[in-house]
């Protein structure tokens, strides 16, 4: 399929995927963890991934799988779509194990000694590789989602592009601190931490070559209400929860907030 945007869309599921590295710089070179901008940030993301999946990608996808198959039934394939899209995110969430799970905070802070037994080195490593598949896994369809958004409209991807990425910060840290005390080597950290990350591009590319080749309303439809499944799953299950834990309550929800109103300024402003 020729399309203008598809180099752009690229783009920035590449810049979303590896700002795990930026994550993983963190935890390297910062004392504390500054949990209120975390806890604030991740909120925001949560607000933009919420509010643009709600009101614009499930709107978009129930009007092209109208167009299709009609009001009854192009209603009916999308709410099918966004619950499909969700039970799959959930699908993949409970394969991995919970002792890995790569969306258990971690702080700076709470790193343990550098001369703490072997079996103690060995646990982290083994925590930080089960994090680092782990996040590759669930990023597979975060890149598929930032990809499709962009090559159908960029200034809806863009906004989309920054929500992935700021939820992919602490999940960087959560790879590269286990690995780091484990192995005394940053780059090793660093390089499965970035690695993790390239499961996003590896998305978009396969959404090229399989799902751009066969797209339709029907398809398009689908595959976008399920990608807004996905993003709703993935800011109540990750995004919230994370912020909540990081900070204060108050300070999640502010930032929940401030997203969705900088979401729907930005969507007003492009009408």
């Amino acid at each position: 399929m020729d399309n203008p945007h598809i180099l752009f869309a690229f783009g920035l599921t590449l810049f979303a995927g590896l700002s795990t590295g930026i994550g993983s710089a963190l935890a390297f070179f910062a004392n504390r963890t500054n949990t209120k901008f975390l806890s604030i940030s991740m909120g925001f993301s949560a607000g933009v991934m919420i509010y643009v999946s709600m009101v614009e990608i499930f709107a978009k996808a129930r009007d092209s799988l109208t167009v299709a198959l009609g009001p009854v039934g192009g209603s009916w394939t999308t709410v099918a779509g966004f619950f499909g899209g969700i039970a799959l995110i959930a699908i993949i969430d409970k394969l991995v194990p919970s002792g890995e799970n790569p969306h258990e905070m971690r702080m700076v802070e709470e790193i343990p000694a550098k001369n703490g037994s072997a079996k103690d080195m060995s646990g982290l490593y083994r925590t930080g590789l089960f994090s680092a598949i782990a996040i590759a896994i669930h990023n597979f369809p975060e890149g598929l989602a930032t990809f499709l958004s962009a090559v159908q409209d960029p200034m809806l991807g863009i906004p989309i592009a920054v929500a992935i990425a700021i939820h992919n910060i602490p999940e960087g840290i959560a790879v590269s601190i286990p690995i780091y005390y484990a192995t005394n080597n940053r780059k090793k950290a660093f390089l499965l931490s970035f690695a993790s990350g390239l499961a996003e591009p590896v998305g978009a590319v396969i959404g090229y070559f399989i799902l751009m080749q066969f797209f339709s309303d029907i398809i398009f439809g689908i595959v976008f209400a399920s990608v807004a499944g996905i993003m709703v799953f993935i800011s109540l299950d990750e995004l919230l929860p994370g912020a909540q834990e990081y900070g204060e309550h108050h300070l999640a929800i502010y930032g929940l907030i401030a997203g969705m109103g900088v979401m729907a300024i930005s969507l007003l402003l492009f009408l």
